[in-house]
């Protein structure tokens, strides 16, 4: 389970967050969430294969097709579909040496995936929202 101090240290630690399944739609938490992240000064790289640009930043439609360095990968994707994405992260970790942390947004479990990912040396976090976390840690709101 993650605790406070973990997130605190991944928030601090890591600035280039790629959000797979990142949505177009304003009003979907797959947009605003990355949103919020952004501008609190995150880089944020979206992945939907249905968007060339989002939030003004150029979408790549497969998570092998990022040629930027990514720290984070955050989830928001069913749980039925998380260790498909979580083999691919595995594949790119072991090509390119980066992901360091997949975030599984609030919902989204796999125990499945939690293995692979721990098996590759990557921190897994789920069924946590990003924005709720930051504000909670930075600006001590429940």
């Amino acid at each position: 389970m993650a605790t406070l101090e973990l997130l605190r240290n991944i928030f601090e630690r890591y600035n280039t967050i790629a959000v797979y399944g990142m949505s177009r739609d304003p009003g979907k938490a797959a947009q605003w969430v990355p949103s919020y992240l952004h501008s609190k000064g995150y880089n944020i790289i979206p992945i939907n294969p249905f968007a060339d640009r989002i939030i003004g930043r150029r979408a790549y439609h497969r998570l092998e097709e990022v040629q930027e360095h990514i720290e984070v990968l955050e989830v928001f994707r069913p749980s039925s579909q998380v260790p498909g994405v979580v083999r691919e992260a595995v594949e790119r970790k072991k090509k390119k040496g980066d992901i360091y942390v997949i975030w599984l947004q609030s919902g989204i479990r796999s125990d499945e995936a939690r293995k692979l990912a721990e098996g590759a040396d990557i921190l897994f976090v789920e069924d946590r929202c990003m924005y709720v976390e930051f504000r909670r840690i930075f600006l001590h709101e429940d």
